[in-house]
């Protein structure tokens, strides 16, 4: 039952992602091919007028497969036949979907729970926090020049100094402050902190609820790129790095946990979603982009050639990672 949720929302992630491309698709008046929820084989499909819709073994993609994709035909309805922010609006739009639904998402749990501000309800005695003058009160606007939209930044930035000064900006009946923390190593929860609590808000409005989705989605995205820049750093153990078989686990647990859990997960995966697809690596959305901006610059189009074998490596490369990453994750899965 739990592997079926589980299932259902890496399908819905993956569907809306392809949706985006999609719709733009058809506003731009190109001809949509094939629109398919999964890759390999095909276990069903429909043929529309002129699109046909599939669901296909693998759940770990999908894509949106356009007339004239990757070579200039004349046809006015070909992909390449568009012009280049014609092109960048269809590639950019599987992006921003998982970013909306992201937020969506964040939002209708912040709406049913609640959450928690950067605002500070207590200093713990004793604290860090206590001796550099911060009170009940205070809201924490930056740390480390970094810009807390949550909570959750604060506790990224404190937890990965590792002990090492932090600096803190803070309001205080709407005047600025500044101060330096150095945080401690609290044995209990195994990791630093400065000895702040935060202010819970139990029940949020619709609006104040939409804008915490945003700013959850927001800093989401700044976890996820510090989580790039520390396995490209090669400070990631093996572990850490999952792929779909992990993802189905961990999305079966958090439907064991409960709906609230298994959508701020979703969320959270959207968000990961679309900026791994951002990466300019070809194949991928981000290496479109890069192909298209190099074109709208440069008033030239990049080499068909180039394009096509730019994009048949780069999905030889994503599907042998692909492979490796399944197979680690069921020699060596991520422990929940």
């Amino acid at each position: 039952m739990y592997i079926i949720v589980a299932l259902l929302v890496l399908g819905l992630l993956i569907t809306i992602h392809e949706l985006g491309h999609f719709i733009m698709a058809k506003a731009n008046n190109v001809k949509v091919e094939e629109f398919s929820i999964g890759m390999g084989p095909e276990l069903k499909k429909i043929q529309g007028k002129e699109t046909q819709y599939s669901i296909r073994l693998f759940p770990i993609g999908g894509y949106v497969k356009m007339y004239g994709e990757e070579e200039d035909t004349g046809d006015p309805r070909a992909f390449m036949s568009k012009k280049p922010l014609q092109r960048i609006s269809i590639v950019a739009a599987g992006v921003i979907m998982n970013f909306l639904l992201a937020i969506f998402l964040f939002s209708m749990v912040t709406l049913a729970n609640g959450y928690v501000k950067p605002n500070i309800s207590e200093v713990v005695a004793n604290s860090p926090a206590e001796a550099a003058g911060l009170k009940p009160g205070d809201i924490i606007t930056e740390v480390n020049s970094n810009k807390v939209w949550t909570f959750s930044d604060l506790s990224l930035h404190v937890f990965i100094s590792e002990g090492n000064p932090v600096e803190i900006k803070y309001t205080r009946q709407g005047k600025d402050y500044k101060a330096t923390i150095t945080p401690a190593f609290n044995k209990d929860e195994a990791a630093y902190q400065i000895g702040v609590a935060p202010t819970l808000e139990e029940k949020p409005g619709i609006g104040e609820s939409l804008s915490e989705g945003f700013k959850k989605s927001v800093s989401t995205i700044n976890q996820v790129v510090y989580s790039i820049k520390t396995i490209f750093a090669g400070k990631a153990s093996l572990n850490d790095v999952g792929g779909p078989v992990s993802i189905i686990r961990i999305s079966g647990a958090a439907a064991k946990a409960g709906i609230w859990n298994l959508l701020s997960l979703a969320a959270m995966l959207s968000v990961q979603l679309s900026i791994f697809n951002l990466i300019p690596f070809p194949a991928l959305d981000g290496g479109w982009l890069l192909f298209l901006l190099i074109e709208l610059i440069t008033r030239r189009k990049v080499s068909d050639k180039i394009v096509q074998a730019a994009n048949l490596v780069g999905i030889s490369i994503l599907f042998l990672l692909m492979i490796l990453v399944t197979i680690k994750d069921i020699l060596f899965p991520i422990a929940l």
